[in-house]
């Protein structure tokens, strides 16, 4: 288990702080409006109303020793830096800063950020590459990076019948099967096989959950 802090409670940093509680991890979350503090409260490990900017409020609850640390603050961009720098200074091994602008994720890298996001922005993108690349075999896109992604295919008929043995699809395509989403019948609900194995065999209307690059996948899509 580790421990994230999550600083800034607004849309984006409370949803972050509700997710990872979700999954069993301990949660710092921090913001300067006791309202927001209150609405994570029974969510979280611990939620405290404070200045983050406040070198000596967040060591008072233990922010320095957490694994992962989030600045959620995006539209106040001064204090976004500060935390981003308090943080660093902390020694804090994972930085992650939420930027605005472009402009304003070159100043959070350049002052310690190990990651920097842009929400918006990042969504625009995922809706685009969804809005593109979805047809009517690929009913899911999600980019990973610039050159990879995962999408759910639905199974082309010349796969049905056949073994992932006998498809050889890393060797033909370079593309990995990373699951098997199978659809719910009468008698039984839709599963989800996420350790498929060489002697899986592909049914009909099976969705293949597929990682690799964007170029080697589309390529696999073509052929399907």
């Amino acid at each position: 288990m580790k421990q994230f802090a999550v600083i800034g409670l607004g849309r984006f940093g409370s949803s972050v702080a509700a997710a990872l509680a979700e999954k069993g991890q301990q949660v710092i979350a921090i913001d300067t409006n006791e309202d927001l503090v209150h609405d994570v409260m029974d969510i979280v490990t611990k939620a405290v109303c404070m200045d983050a900017t406040d070198e000596k409020a967040v060591k008072s609850v233990g922010i320095q020793n957490v694994d992962v640390a989030i600045c959620a603050i995006g539209t106040d961009i001064e204090a976004s830096i500060l935390i981003t720098l308090l943080l660093k200074d902390l020694g804090i091994p994972v930085i992650i800063g939420n930027a605005v602008s472009t402009a304003h994720k070159k100043v959070l890298e350049r002052v310690g950020a190990t990651k920097v996001i842009q929400p918006e922005k990042d969504m625009g993108k995922r809706i685009a590459d969804t809005l593109t690349s979805v047809t009517d075999t690929v009913i899911d896109h999600v980019g990973i990076s610039e050159n990879s992604s995962v999408i759910e295919l639905i199974a082309p008929e010349e796969f049905v019948g056949q073994t992932l043995r006998d498809l050889d699809i890393r060797t033909r395509f370079g593309v990995n099967v990373i699951a098997i989403k199978r659809k719910a019948d009468k008698n039984s609900d839709e599963t989800i096989n996420i350790t498929p194995q060489a002697d899986d065999v592909v049914a009909k209307e099976d969705v293949l959950i597929l990682f690799g690059e964007n170029a080697k996948i589309e390529n696999l899509n073509k052929k399907s």
